[in-house]
């Protein structure tokens, strides 16, 4: 058996769904749309619990673990934020619904986190001598840390988006009406 059969078939499931999963999201959002707060928070918080999982399964309580997963995050959360530029995120105030733009950065970004988690996995499982390599850990987290930091930053964008479409026109002001004019036509 070659080593991708090997790869494939000692996969759990969970990892194929999870992947299916994935790229379900990244598509959806390559098109405007409505959504709302929760749906947005779901990658963010999906990458924040599995990082947080791994760590504490792998590393338990080291703080130079945490420290460098932590800082990671930090960095791709800047990131995120300036990877979205200036999006617009509109609230109807009737509905409850947001209305967002198209993001063609999340299906790439998904794809890329979801290969290097793996990658980063595979590795371990094939040599677990690398568990206590200091530079191999320290990729892991802060690369682990990065995406998962993108994904917030990207969610603290769309927050933002949110509360200054608020401050300016009101809940549900003549913004979210003029847009949905403008894309109808």
């Amino acid at each position: 058996m070659n080593m991708l059969q090997q790869l494939t078939s000692q996969t759990p499931i969970w990892v194929w769904l999870l992947l299916a999963f994935l790229v379900t999201r990244g598509v959806v959002a390559m098109k405007p749309g409505e959504t709302s707060l929760q749906k947005l928070a779901i990658v963010p918080v999906l990458f924040a619990g599995w990082g947080a999982w791994s760590i504490s399964h792998r590393f338990g309580a080291s703080l130079t673990a945490w420290g460098e997963w932590l800082a990671g995050i930090g960095t791709g959360g800047a990131l995120g934020w300036l990877l979205l530029g200036h999006v617009k995120l509109t609230l109807d105030g009737a509905t409850g619904k947001l209305w967002r733009n198209a993001d063609f950065s999340l299906l790439p970004l998904l794809l890329i986190t979801f290969l290097v988690k793996y990658g980063f996995e595979v590795a371990s499982a094939v040599s677990p001598s690398l568990a206590v390599n200091a530079g191999f850990s320290a990729a892991y987290l802060l690369l682990a840390g990065g995406f998962t930091g993108i994904f917030v930053g990207k969610y603290c964008r769309y927050l933002a988006s949110l509360r200054l479409d608020a401050a300016g026109k009101g809940v549900g002001g003549a913004g979210w009406n003029q847009l949905h004019r403008d894309a109808s036509h």
